[in-house]
């Protein structure tokens, strides 16, 4: 009891300084030297862990090494690991038994050429609106879109941002999202009515950046469309996008997926369809998962290392402190809108998951709402919007890792591709400045 009276006790900046440890090491320090791959996310992490346990004075080390782990054996944490792990089973078995380069040779069959970029966001926007979660969104087609880069030369860096950008439409806005259900339940509103006001808010950026990727799009060449498509190739990739938009568990849906694999390697090993090598595609499919899910083994480490270190900083006070200055100094309503906004944003930037986000500051967004009267329903799209924005921006967040661990590539070098986060934020802000939507705000049950 003792160690928790002091650990509320310890607000200020120090408490968030771990955080600033962690972004000074590798994301500043590669913005300066100009290199994204010259610090590991790995070391950066480690580090920050260290010096986050370390400044947690008057309790034992061995108390707070287990504050830590209780962090990084957090259910949601658990349950992200388990989603690398099949995720990196299905990736590779799926590439290594040709199913990627079978549904890239369709997707250049079906879409023109000068239509790829758009093809693939309106992709990731309706699969994560049907599904309602961008991390799966982004399983499912990211292999895709980096065999789409690899075709056609472009970045790989900036496609697997088109995938991330458009899965937090859906992420944002789908009706069985947790972020759409945490805020609106956290704000007693309706779902429904949430949508209205959300979508008034995103779809302006959402068309902006579709047509930001048909002008970029127009000078695009490639030439696989004279390849035979492989139908058998393509089942599990048909699977995987199938059972996730009918709202499957991410898990079961990549476990149906790897399965899918397993038969049409085996099948082709014994010749029942191509041509047969005695069963040793059985073999290679089971080498082609371990080695997938080897390659995700920085992916956990960086999410463990994540979860710990910032159990650490709320509890050494750190989210208390953001909360406590943020509400002391509100005034007016868009004040207050921005001060909701600032803590959302703000928690998330600590906790790395946008759900999270919201529930820990959901009743503190509510009694400010009822405080200033502003619209519940407004309320909740600002929560549900701007949490999703710093999610799509920081380079620990579990949708950038999972887009950079299946390219192959470094967080960091994804975010300046991430047009349509960035350009939803900025319509988010625009929308508190200039009070929008109008029939959102109004003056009653003001208590000021």
């Amino acid at each position: 009891m003792a160690i928790h009276k002091y650990l509320q006790r310890q607000h200020g900046w120090w408490a968030l300084s771990p955080l600033f440890v962690f972004l000074c090491l590798y994301l500043v320090t590669s913005l300066i030297i100009n290199d994204f791959y010259k610090i590991p996310i790995t070391a950066a992490f480690l580090i920050a862990s260290c010096y986050a346990i370390a400044i947690t004075p008057k309790i034992p080390l061995e108390e707070r090494i287990q504050h830590f782990s209780k962090g990084a054996a957090h259910k949601d944490i658990l349950q992200m690991i388990w989603i690398f792990i099949l995720a990196g089973a299905f990736a590779e078995s799926a590439k290594q038994m040709g199913a990627i380069d079978a549904t890239v040779n369709l997707t250049l069959h079906i879409l023109p050429d000068n239509l790829l970029l758009a093809g693939i966001f309106v992709a990731a926007c309706f699969i994560s609106l049907s599904i309602g979660t961008s991390v799966g969104t982004i399983v499912a087609l990211t292999p895709v879109a980096i065999g789409l880069a690899e075709k056609t030369g472009i970045e790989i860096p900036y496609m697997a941002a088109l995938v991330i950008g458009g899965s937090f439409f859906g992420d944002n806005l789908s009706f069985i999202s947790d972020t759409t259900i945490a805020s609106t339940k956290t704000q007693d509103c309706r779902m429904s009515d949430k949508f209205k006001v959300n979508l008034r808010i995103v779809l302006p950026a959402a068309l902006i950046i579709l047509g930001l990727y048909v002008f970029q799009g127009l000078d695009i060449e490639s030439s696989a469309h004279t390849q035979n498509i492989e139908w058998l190739k393509v089942i599990p990739y048909l699977i995987v996008l199938g059972t996730a938009m009918t709202g499957t568990n991410v898990m079961l849906v990549l476990l149906f997926g790897i399965l899918s694999t397993g038969i049409i390697s085996i099948g082709e090993g014994y010749g029942i369809w191509g041509t047969g090598t005695t069963g040793s595609d059985f073999f290679n499919w089971l080498s082609a998962m371990g080695n997938g899910i080897s390659g995700m083994s920085e992916l956990i480490i960086i999410t463990l290392l994540a979860g710990g270190m910032l159990e650490m900083i709320r509890l050494n006070g750190g989210m208390d402190f953001i909360i406590t200055g943020l509400t002391r100094h509100i005034t007016g309503q868009r004040g207050a809108e921005f001060c909701i906004a600032a803590l959302v944003s703000i928690a998330n930037l600590c906790t790395a998951n946008n759900t999270i986000a919201i529930i820990t500051t959901g009743s503190i967004a509510k009694d400010i709402t009822v405080r200033y009267g502003l619209d519940p329903r407004k309320t909740a799209s600002i929560l549900d919007t701007f949490s999703c924005f710093v999610q799509g921006c920081i380079p620990y967040g579990a949708q950038i890792l999972m887009g950079a661990g299946l390219a192959g590539i470094s967080p960091l070098s994804i975010i300046p591709h991430l047009y349509y986060p960035f350009c939803m934020g900025l319509c988010a802000i625009i929308a508190i400045l200039i009070r929008y939507p109008r029939k959102y705000y109004g003056n009653k049950n003001r208590e000021v």
